[in-house]
C-alpha cells in the first residue's frame, strides 16, 4: 500500500466527526437507545447509507466521541508523568481529567443513567476504565505491583470508578471534588507508587 493508502480521507474524518456530534447533542436530549438512525443521519447531515458504511447503531459513534475525550485526557496523563511529576499528583490529576470529561459529557451520561434500557454508555466507561487500567500494568511493569490476577484488579477498580461517577451523577449535592476526592481516597497506595515515572 502508498503511503497515501495510509493517510485517512477528508470526508470520511468530516463524517465521522459530524455523527459524532450529532449523537452527542442528540443523547444530551434523551437516551441513545431512544435515537434512531435515520434521525441521527439526518441529524449529521449523512445518509443512512454512510451511516451503515462505518456503524451498527447509534450507541457506536457515541462511545467513540466519548472514548476520543477521554483519551485526550490520557495523552496528558502522559506527558505529565514524562515531565517527572509525583505518582500521587498524576493519580489526582487523571482523576480530575476524568471527573472535568464527565462534566463536560454530563447530560449525555445522566440520560444514560436514568434510562434502564440503556446500560451501552456505563458499560463502555468500565470497558474503557478496565482498558486503561490493564494498559497502565503493562506500563509499570511489576514496579511495586501487587502479585495478583491483574485482570481481575482492572476490573475491580474499572466497575469502581464507573461506580463512583454514577453515584455523583446521580446526586445533584456532591460536587466535582466530592468526586475526585471520594475516587483518589479509594485508590491503592500502590498504584500511585506504580504511577512514579522511572
Amino acid at each position: 500500500m502508498s503511503s497515501v493508502g495510509h493517510k485517512t480521507d477528508p470526508r470520511v474524518t468530516r463524517t465521522t466527526a459530524a455523527l459524532r456530534q450529532a449523537v452527542v447533542e442528540l443523547a444530551s436530549q434523551r437516551p441513545v437507545s431512544q435515537i434512531t438512525v435515520a434521525e441521527l443521519a439526518k441529524h449529521a447531515g449523512v445518509t443512512r447509507a454512510t451511516f451503515y458504511n462505518r456503524y451498527s447503531t447509534a450507541l457506536d459513534p457515541l462511545i467513540e466521541a466519548l472514548d476520543a475525550d477521554l483519551e485526550r485526557g490520557h495523552r496528558l496523563e502522559d506527558r505529565r508523568r514524562a515531565e517527572g511529576r509525583p505518582g500521587t499528583e498524576l493519580v489526582r490529576l487523571a482523576v480530575a481529567e476524568v471527573a472535568d470529561h464527565v462534566e463536560r459529557f454530563a447530560d449525555v451520561y445522566r440520560q444514560a443513567l436514568d434510562d434502564p434500557a440503556d446500560r451501552g454508555v456505563y458499560d463502555a466507561l468500565v470497558r474503557h476504565f478496565d482498558g486503561y487500567a490493564q494498559a497502565f500494568f503493562a506500563r509499570a511493569d511489576g514496579q511495586g505491583l501487587p502479585d495478583v490476577d491483574h485482570r481481575v484488579v482492572a476490573r475491580f477498580l474499572a466497575h469502581g470508578f464507573a461506580g463512583a461517577i454514577k453515584a455523583w451523577l446521580g446526586d445533584p449535592s456532591l460536587t466535582m471534588d466530592d468526586l475526585v476526592a471520594a475516587s483518589v481516597a479509594c485508590t491503592p497506595a500502590w498504584w500511585a507508587a506504580a504511577a512514579e515515572p522511572e
